[in-house]
This record gives C-alpha cells, structure tokens and sequence, in this order.
C-alpha cells in the first residue's frame, strides 16, 4: 500500500510539471520564478521518490533471498501487483483518450479496427458503479456467467410438502410442490458515451472518471428499465411477478391495497423486502392512514432512501408506470427473487476517429443480459383496476 502512494503522489507531481510546461508553451513564454522554483521542487520531489521506490524493491529483494516469503506476505505482493496493474491500465485508458502514446508498448491499450479495446479493471470499475447507483440490480439475485442458465424453479402456490399426523400400517399421503425452471440467455444491448475533446485535453480534469460514471449512467438506466418493465420478446424482469392484488379504483389507492399487497409475501421473506414505484404515486398515498390513524408513508432520513411504508424503506424511479387504468403501480417484495445474468464478458472500447468530426472521442460499451423473476414467493404488485372495470392486468 505504501508503495502504491509513492507511485500515485509521483505521478501528481509530474502531472503537474507537465502542467507547468504546457502553460508556458500555450503562452510562448519563459518560465517565471515562481514557477521555475516550483518545477525544481516538483523534480527534486519526483527524484526523492524514485530513489526510495528503489529502495523499497531492493529491500524487498534482499529479504526474499534470506527467507521464503509466508503466505500472508505472498497475498499482500499478489494484491500490490493487482493494484500496480490497475494503475497502469487507468493510466493507459487515460493516455489513449488524450492521444498519448507512450514508449513502453506494455503499458498500451490494445488496438482494433474502430479503437482500442478498454482493460478488465476499467469495465469493472463501470459495472461496479453500475452496482453502486442501481437498487434494484444492486438487490437482486446477480449471475456473473456466460452462455444459457438454467435455474430450479419450485412453486408451491397449489400444492406443497406438509407433515401430518400418521396412523401404524397405514400409508402417508404424499404431497409435493412443483419443480420447473427457467432459463436466463442473453440479450445483447450497447450504451455510447461521447466525450467532448475539450475536457480530454484538459490536463486537470479526471476523464477516467468522468467516463466511467458516465458509461455506468447510461448502462443503469437501461438496466433498471428492463428490470422494472421489460421488454416484450426479451428481458421479462419483474413482469414476471404472479402474486397480484388489483386496486378497486383506476385512478386511486387504498390503504387496504397497500396492506393486502404487503402481505401476499409470506413473513419468511418480509426481513429485507422494499417498495418500489413512481414518485408521484409515494406522494399520492403520503395522506393514507391506517385504521388507528398512523399515516402508512413517513418520511424516515435513517432509511435507504428517506422513506418508509408499513415499515419498509420506498424506492421510487422515473421507470415505474404511473397510476392509470390497468397499470402496475407498485412492487413489493424481497429484490432476491428476481434473478438477473450478465455475461462475463463485457465488450467497452474507445473509438477515436468514428466522431473526430465532432470533435469528440466514443467511449462504447456492450452487455449480455437477461433477468426473470426466480422465486415467486418473494414477490407481489399492485396493479389499478382495468379500464373494462374488470381485474386490472400488467
């Protein structure tokens, strides 16, 4: 971990002379005292930290002839060397965005036909961010894998296994639930981030940054859209909710369709269930009240998201539907009941021509993803009453 500050707090420093020199450069211009005092400083302190990385490696190597390492000192080199990579693969990323290449071709990106193809730690940082400002994704059941899945399915919404009382030489009834499965594939879907060359060549700005959460936006918003609605003929998401309550109204909620919807999930699973739905239909039900007067929705700054209802924290996105006739309103449930794939293999290049003409750089990223619900149990919706004046439907 030391060694990883030294590293970062030289490349700071030659950022910096760098900056130095191009300011001088831009504006023709000698350095001034002030600035000559500090580029020397910065050059002393650059040569100060390579002298005690040296050291450090020469140490290190001096100790590793004297005695084999044990095995927490090989995990911590094994970490160390994890993170060096990841810092030379930011650097790299960040390199090739401003057009610089460097000498050392190791240290490159690897180039295609459109651009370079972006390192493993750069599409993990994205997908991680992507975990980060995603709830739902975040709370489901995550599948990091290639290829088709295949999961058990088992229902016992008509039938389960029971214990009885039993009788000496008489036979046991038997009872079972059902057993299926599903099958999550993989759906291809691309996001593309354009990053204006303005801010690339702004050597102060963090484009490593700005990228990866940019890139992480765009692939959340998707995601959590199909989460919620799906798509028809492609990702089903929570569509594939069963347990349903329908409200009386089609254009307003009860206290009792709340309570009903809540309690379609079994006690088993209500530990870490939410609600999820479009604000404004929290703020529809933030005048309901329970039958002892108790205001169902409160505003609560200790939960997830500053709101709880019936005792548990509200999500709300922009992607849920809004009350209307025959429109799923409301979700409910513990979010590990819905299980989601996503391909290993996360395709994010860097395309520096294809928008050259805009004066912009292409960052473009692929996913294959699938998501259907898994146990559907942990689960329930609200759905408004049809516009038929029949059972309302998705």
């Amino acid at each position: 971990m030391y060694l990883k500050k030294l590293q970062e707090k030289r490349a700071k420093a030659q950022e910096k002379m760098e900056g130095l020199v191009n300011k001088a450069k831009a504006e023709e211009r000698e350095f001034t005292e002030e600035e000559m005092a500090e580029f020397e400083e910065l050059e002393k302190t650059i040569k100060s930290i390579i002298e005690t990385i040296e050291k450090i490696k020469e140490g290190r190597k001096l100790t590793e002839e004297k005695e084999p390492e044990t095995e927490e000192e090989e995990k911590t080199k094994k970490e160390e060397e994890i993170e060096q990579r990841a810092l030379a693969e930011e650097k790299a990323f960040e390199n090739y965005l401003r057009g610089k290449v460097e000498e050392r071709a190791d240290v490159n990106l690897t180039a295609t036909e459109n651009g370079a193809v972006i390192p493993s730690s750069i599409a993990d940082k994205i997908i991680s961010k992507v975990v980060e400002i995603c709830p739902i994704y975040q709370l489901a059941e995550r599948y990091n894998v290639n290829g088709t899945l295949t999961i058990p399915l088992y229902d016992e919404s008509t039938q389960s296994i029971t214990c009885a009382y039993a009788t000496e030489f008489t036979d046991l009834e038997s009872t079972s639930g059902k057993f299926t499965n599903i099958s999550l594939s993989g759906y291809l879907a691309g996001a593309l981030t354009k990053v204006s060359k303005s801010l690339i060549n702004n050597s102060k700005f963090d484009i490593v940054t700005f990228v990866v959460n940019k890139m992480a936006e765009s692939i959340s918003k998707f995601i959590e859209k199909e989460l919620l609605i799906g798509t028809d003929n492609k990702i089903t998401g929570l569509r594939g909710v069963t347990q349903q309550i329908t409200a009386n109204s089609q254009t307003s909620i009860t206290a009792d369709n709340l309570i009903d919807t809540q309690d379609e999930v079994p006690d088993l699973h209500q530990a870490n269930a939410i609600w999820i739905m479009n604000k404004t239909t929290r703020n529809s039900i933030r005048k309901l009240k329970d039958t002892e007067g108790n205001y169902l929705l409160n505003r609560d700054l200790s939960s997830k998201w500053g709101y709880t209802l019936l005792g548990k924290d509200v999500y709300t996105s922009d992607n849920m539907p809004k009350i209307s006739a025959g429109n799923t309103v409301v979700y409910y449930g513990d979010m590990t009941g819905l299980a989601v794939k996503v391909g290993e293999d996360i395709n994010i290049e860097v395309l520096r021509e294809k928008f050259a003409t805009q004066h912009a750089v292409g960052v473009v990223g692929y996913i294959e993803i699938d998501s259907k619900v898994q146990d559907v149990q942990k689960l329930s919706k609200l759905v408004m009453a049809s516009a038929s004046g029949s059972q309302g439907t998705e």
